[in-house]
């Protein structure tokens, strides 16, 4: 959705109305996660992709459809032999996506609402109704408690109820999926299944070490979707200047700044000052963070010199071993920009828990189905 956040925004301010086609599961190996987004507009132009190109040309068909009054509707797409570069998908496994219009000026609003949630880093859960006892395409903007009211309804205050507080807690974990309910908000019923997508604030990834492998590493960062923060005590390296695609550039030593930052389950930490002076008290504050991933720049011998600095000031070997250092998979880099490289790949490999091995060496599944809460 957020990439194509400008193009909805728009047409939702202009009051063009518009078919939504939102994944809403994935089965086996799929080139895009629940969530993944294509719009039709009034006229005819498509932004977005939920496939890569494999499905959306009679998505496409689908969507016009919708628009034209057909009501929302869930399709799926899977493969066989003779539809393989047709309308299925050549990867092998199979989608669900949910089609929904929107176009009267309260709908429109209601979305140019929620898509503004979005644009401004609030999280946010929308919950709509795919099937069973409840209206098709019945939606439910959720919020955290403290955030604000919910908009919207699924056709019963139960069933408003329990949906609410699953979302809330889905939000929390940043994690999208489908439940299903009984038509007034019952546990473990079959009536009603309910898609509740979840929108939370990008992960953060914080560098530090105003250094030119600091600068690659940021701009990738950028690229991968996060929210990225540099940060060095050293007024004549951290500027703005130097880091442009930087979301903050902050002048700071390390570890008070991380002492007093937000730091959660998804955040990244790249370590690259590889100078004892701001290594040791950096990375002591880092493992008592829940950081999803801590990587050290420096040589082998540094490593072995940092870990026994660290084990003096008390850290213990579990602690250590959340360290990634070296940092980066051995992709034989050598320019920063190659460095950043090494250094993503390996962020993706812990995100999603793959080999770091090349796939022609390997057999299954390519994409996998697991990652930690909040990998989107």
């Amino acid at each position: 959705m957020r990439d194509i956040l400008p193009d909805l925004r728009a047409r939702c301010a202009d009051g063009v109305p518009l078919a939504l086609a939102t994944v809403v599961a994935v089965h086996g190996s799929a080139p895009r996660d629940p969530g993944a987004v294509m719009a039709v507009d009034a006229a005819g132009t498509v932004v977005g992709s939920v496939s890569g190109g494999c499905v959306e040309g009679d998505l496409y068909e689908v969507a016009r459809e919708v628009l034209a009054g057909a009501g929302p509707r869930v399709v799926a797409y899977g493969i066989s032999d003779d539809e393989a570069f047709g309308v299925g998908l050549a990867c092998g496994g199979t989608i669900e996506v949910l089609v929904r219009r929107y176009a009267s000026a309260a709908e429109l609003a209601d979305l140019g609402a929620l898509l503004d949630l979005i644009a401004d880093d609030r999280p946010v859960a929308e919950a709509t109704v795919l099937s069973g006892a409840a209206e098709a395409g019945a939606r439910l903007v959720v919020r955290p408690s403290d955030a604000g009211p919910t908009t919207g309804t699924l056709g019963s205050e139960g069933l408003d109820a329990a949906v609410t507080d699953d979302a809330r807690g889905l939000l929390a974990q940043g994690h999208t999926t489908i439940q299903w309910y009984g038509v007034h908000g019952q546990r473990r019923m079959q009536e009603v299944a309910v898609f509740i997508r979840t929108y939370a604030p990008p992960p953060r990834m914080l560098v530090f070490g105003a250094i030119d492998h600091a600068a690659a590493t940021a701009r990738i960062g950028s690229f991968l979707g996060y929210r990225v923060t540099v940060c060095d005590a050293r007024p004549a390296f951290a500027t703005r200047e130097r880091f442009p695609t930087a979301d903050e550039v902050v002048r700071a030593w390390p570890h008070t700044y991380l002492e007093s930052t937000e730091v959660d389950a998804r955040t990244v930490i790249c370590v690259l000052t590889h100078d004892p002076k701001f290594d040791v008290p950096l990375l002591l504050a880092a493992l008592r963070t829940p950081a999803a991933y801590i990587g050290v720049m420096g040589s082998r011998r540094t490593h072995h010199d940092r870990l026994a600095r660290l084990r003096e000031a008390g850290a213990d070997e579990t602690a250590l071993a959340r360290l990634a250092s070296p940092v980066g998979l051995d992709l034989g880099a050598r320019t920063p920009e190659e460095t950043a490289v090494s250094i993503a790949a390996e962020v993706i490999q812990h995100r999603w828990g793959g080999t770091g091995r090349p796939l022609g060496e390997l057999t299954g599944a390519i994409h996998h189905p697991g990652g930690p809460a909040g990998v989107r």
